[in-house]
């Protein structure tokens, strides 16, 4: 076979999926699909909801403000029933053969697979993610089951040699137990994925808060997996849900029984979240802000980078933890790139509107807090003498439904200034100018927080210098791609004030077991280590 007829099977094998599930949908067949109520329960522990009153979290749309649904919030009985029901279900599911674990969790992706489409519609309609990065995600969902179900097969242990005749001394892994799991509206279904699925394989039973702002797309997603648990005779407890505002966050994150909480959000939060869990002894994998960066070297394809930062600073309309916030660009190429990027941006004006539609490349901001995030940030970088030299503006309008919609602005800063040190979570992306490589590098790591990073050049010295121990001090080093979309197969995370944890692939299930070291005596001595000599 011909390596042009390789390519080609592959492409087709990766665009199966989308090609039979791009089906046009309207909202009301796609909330019958997904089960969706005026009214829904917000509790669940697996194919059983509970009914906890009457206090709602209202789902509303950033498209057009209009509001989709009412969910019923935690309350502190169901909270207590839902632990409860978790820590007898984990006796039940540890002891399942981890391969077995990985055939339910096999059906889930199946069942996301079927769903796909609608799924991917609901995510876009809660969050007003274009619908093209919808279906992106709810790809992640079906690739992480897939790793995962490949990854209960080699849940590997490590034997080593002792050094005492007729001992062996070996490494194995066992189930953590509750996983508590708190994700972020941005990423609404596809964070809690990567932990969820991984912690199911590895025995551990799972807790899930989303975030208030895309509790809807929760309660789908447990509606979907629901059939699958009661199809297998799979016990209440192993896959809950728990709805709620920060309260509820506060009752998880507190609770001794829960071994490991996995919090996706802001640093604030976040520095919160570990002091708490840290106190009781609990672990954590924490994924916090990002403020990333691109270096552009006078050795960069130009073309290739400039369609990477575009994706990078507006896709989710800024919103993403790895959005590119910082340009940092050599000063011989500077006003070429500020300026096709300029010409860019004004062709952008004609593509923001309903993520739904398809010709749509920047959809609105998930609320209106975030808007005026958006304009406050602008204030503060004039006011330390920045300059925004393009957008920034609030759409209003018979073409715009809601005023959750903005122009991605462009500024002129210093990378020292307080408001480029901080992460704002809206398209605004920061030019700043450089004169030496070094410099560049410098100013890369020149922020608290330590998410993602990139460079474009052509220049291997700079390249392998940037993902040296020279270089980024990033968890993601990336060379001529842009900060922003991750395959599931890399472990996840960052470093500094970016959390330090790690998610998705690689051998990250280590962090969802614990580790026990096991020694056997198979002679009839007792032999101490070190040579130790105790005779009685």
């Amino acid at each position: 076979m011909g390596s042009g007829e390789k390519s080609n099977d592959i492409k087709i094998f990766v665009n199966f999926d989308k090609k039979i599930s791009k089906k046009k949908m309207t909202k009301q067949e796609v909330l019958k699909i997904l089960k969706i109520q005026k009214i829904n329960l917000g509790v669940s522990t697996g194919s059983k909801w509970l009914d906890s009153g009457n206090n709602f979290i209202e789902s509303f749309s950033p498209i057009d403000e209009k509001l989709i649904s009412k969910i019923k919030q935690t309350n502190e009985k169901c909270f207590e029933n839902v632990i409860i029901q978790a820590k007898e279900a984990f006796l039940f599911w540890k002891k399942i053969p981890a391969p077995r674990r990985g055939e339910i969790v096999r059906q889930i992706g199946d069942e996301f697979r079927i769903k796909k489409e609608a799924i991917s519609f609901l995510v876009s309609y809660e969050t007003g993610k274009i619908i093209d990065e919808a279906r992106g995600e709810v790809q992640e969902m079906i690739d992480i089951c897939d790793f995962a179900v490949g990854q209960s097969r080699m849940l590997y242990g490590m034997t080593t040699h002792s050094e005492r005749p007729g001992h062996r001394l070996f490494e194995q892994y066992h189930p953590l137990g509750i996983v508590g799991i708190i994700s972020a509206f941005n990423f609404p279904v596809a964070v809690w994925s990567w932990n969820a699925m991984i912690a199911l394989v590895c025995g551990d039973v799972i807790v899930w808060k989303p975030s208030p702002k895309a509790t809807l797309c929760a309660v789908a997603v447990q509606k979907m997996i629901s059939s699958v648990l009661k199809k297998n005779n799979i016990p209440e407890g192993v896959v809950n849900l728990i709805s709620g505002n920060a309260e509820i966050g506060e009752w998880l994150i507190n609770d001794k029984r829960i071994s490991l909480i996995s919090f996706t959000g802001s640093t604030n939060i976040g520095r919160h979240v570990n002091t708490v869990v840290a106190a009781r002894f609990g672990k954590t994998i924490l994924e916090l802000g990002g403020n990333n960066a691109i270096i552009i070297t006078p050795d960069a394809d130009l073309k290739l980078a400039i369609k990477s930062i575009v994706f990078g600073a507006v896709g989710t309309a800024g919103q993403r933890c790895t959005s590119t916030r910082r340009l940092i660009i050599h000063e011989l190429i500077y006003e070429k790139v500020k300026n096709d990027l300029l010409k860019i941006y004004k062709q952008l004006k004609n593509k923001i509107g309903n993520p739904l539609e398809p010709q749509t490349l920047i959809g609105p901001l998930v609320s209106k807090d975030a808007v005026i995030n958006f304009v406050n940030a602008q204030k503060q970088i004039i006011s330390e003498g920045g300059q925004i030299i393009f957008g920034g503006q609030i759409l209003k309008g018979k073409d715009f439904e809601s005023e959750c919609y903005v122009i991605p602005a462009l500024a002129e800063v210093k990378n020292h200034f307080k408001i480029v040190q901080q992460e704002t979570f809206a398209p605004i992306l920061y030019l700043i100018k450089y004169k030496t490589f070094n410099e560049a590098i410098a100013l890369q790591n020149d922020v608290p927080q330590g998410l993602s990073s990139a460079i474009f050049s052509k220049n291997i010295i700079e390249t392998e210098k940037f993902i040296s121990v020279e270089g980024s001090d990033c968890g993601i080093a990336n060379v001529n791609i842009g900060t922003s979309g991750a395959e599931i197969g890399g472990a996840f995370g960052g470093e500094k004030e970016s959390g330090g944890g790690r998610e998705s692939g690689s051998d990250v299930w280590k962090n969802y077991m614990r580790r026990q070291t096991c020694t056997i005596n198979s002679g009839n001595d007792l032999l101490l280590a070190q040579g130790i000599k105790f005779d009685i």
